[in-house]
C-alpha cells in the first residue's frame, strides 16, 4: 500500500505542504529536506504517495506562536484564537497555540526552530538574531511564517500582520502634545517594558519624532525599564513619579506596554486629576475601567479579531500558492475615549 503525504511527512520531521512540493518541484524548499524527503520516500518504498486528504478540501495545520509572559495583550491573542476554532474548522484549518518562554531571546528561539511539522506559523516573537535565524530555517524547510502584532524585520518571514506601530506612537505623540501647556516647558513621559519587542521600540520612535517635529518646547523623559507585573509596575512609578525627583510635575504620560494599572495607583498618590494626559495601548478590561474612570485619557486600540482571522488565511493562501497571498489590509489604529466605547 502506497505512502500517504501524511505519512512521509511525520517520517521526515516536516510539514505536509512541504511534502506536497517536493513531489510537485515546486519552489521553496532547500535542498537538504528535498533530499530527507526523497530518502524517507525511498525508505518507505513510496513512488507518488496516496494523498492522505483530497487536494479538493486540504487541512491545514497552523500554529499560533507567543509568548510566555502573562500580559493582557497576548492573553486576549490567545483566547481570540480559541474563540475562532469553529471559523477555522470550516477553513479546514486545524490550529494550536504555543505559548514559549520569552525571557531569554535563545530559549524562545530554540522552541520555535523545532516546530517544523506545520504547514504554518503566525507568530508574535523578540526581534533577537536567534528568532531570525529561527524563522529563516523553517521557512527554507518549507513552513510558511508570518508575523502577528509585532515584527521580526530582516527575517525570511513572509509578511507582517497588525497595525503599524510607528504610527500608533505618532498618534500618541500627537494627543498628548497638543494638551501640554503653552508658554513652559511640557514634560512628557514615556514608559516601556526593558523589551525586545520590535512594535514596542516602534512605538518608541514614533512618539519622540512627534514630539521633536510638532512640539519642540516640549521635555521627554524616558523610563524603559517599567516591569511588567502591576505591583512592581506601581513601586516603580512611584519612585520616579515623584515631583522632587521628576523636577515637577509630569503633564501628559504614555505607557507603550503593560503596567498601566500600577501607574495609575502611583498618578492618585501624588495628587493627579484626569487634567494630566494619558495614553494606552489595546483595550484590556483593565484599560476600559481607567477609560470610564477618567484616569486614562485614550486607548489605542487594534483589531485583534481581524489580525489573527488575516495571518490565517494569509498563510492557508501560501500553502494554496495563490497568486496575491501577501496583499494584506493590516488594521488601523482606533483612538477609544470614554465617551466612544463600545
Amino acid at each position: 500500500m502506497a505512502a500517504t503525504i501524511q505519512q512521509i511527512a511525520e517520517a521526515a520531521g516536516v510539514s505536509t505542504a512541504t511534502v506536497d512540493r517536493v513531489l510537485n518541484n515546486r519552489p521553496g524548499v532547500n535542498p537538504a529536506t528535498v533530499d530527507k524527503v526523497r530518502a524517507v520516500m525511498a525508505q518507505l518504498g513510496a513512488g507518488m504517495p496516496a494523498r492522505g486528504r483530497p487536494r479538493s478540501t486540504p487541512n491545514y495545520k497552523f500554529a499560533f506562536v507567543l509568548p510566555a509572559a502573562r500580559r493582557g495583550f497576548f492573553d486576549m491573542i490567545d483566547r481570540v484564537v480559541a474563540q475562532a476554532a469553529g471559523d477555522f474548522r470550516h477553513q479546514h484549518i486545524t490550529e494550536i497555540t504555543h505559548r514559549l518562554p520569552n525571557t531569554d531571546g535563545a530559549d524562545f528561539a530554540a522552541e520555535l526552530a523545532k516546530m517544523t511539522d506545520l504547514d504554518g506559523i503566525a507568530l508574535l516573537a523578540p526581534d533577537v538574531p536567534q528568532v531570525k535565524l529561527a524563522i529563516n530555517e523553517l521557512v527554507r524547510s518549507g513552513v510558511h511564517v508570518v508575523t502577528l502584532f509585532s515584527d521580526v524585520p530582516g527575517s525570511l518571514r513572509e509578511t507582517f500582520v497588525g497595525a503599524d506601530n510607528r504610527a500608533a506612537g505618532r498618534t500618541a505623540g500627537l494627543l498628548l502634545g497638543r494638551g501640554l501647556p503653552h508658554g513652559e516647558e511640557g514634560r512628557c513621559l514615556m514608559l516601556s517594558p526593558p523589551t525586545r519587542f520590535a512594535s514596542e521600540i516602534d512605538r518608541r520612535i514614533g512618539f519622540a519624532q512627534v514630539l521633536e517635529e510638532r512640539f519642540p518646547s516640549s521635555r521627554l523623559v524616558e523610563l524603559p525599564d517599567l516591569p511588567e507585573a502591576e505591583d512592581q509596575a506601581y513601586a516603580f512609578a512611584r519612585e520616579f513619579l515623584d515631583p522632587a525627583r521628576m523636577g515637577g510635575k509630569v503633564h501628559a504620560i504614555y505607557n507603550i506596554g503593560p503596567g498601566s494599572h500600577g501607574v495609575s495607583r502611583a498618578l492618585q498618590e501624588y495628587g493627579y486629576d484626569s487634567s494630566l494626559g494619558f495614553v494606552v495601548h489595546d483595550l484590556l478590561e483593565m484599560h476600559r475601567q481607567l477609560l470610564v474612570a477618567n484616569v486614562v485619557s485614550y486607548v489605542l486600540q487594534q483589531d485583534v479579531h481581524y489580525a489573527v482571522m488575516t495571518a490565517a488565511r494569509v498563510l492557508r493562501l501560501l500553502c494554496e500558492e495563490v497568486r496575491g497571498a501577501l496583499a494584506v489590509s493590516n488594521p488601523r489604529i482606533e483612538i477609544l475615549t470614554a465617551e466612544n466605547l463600545a
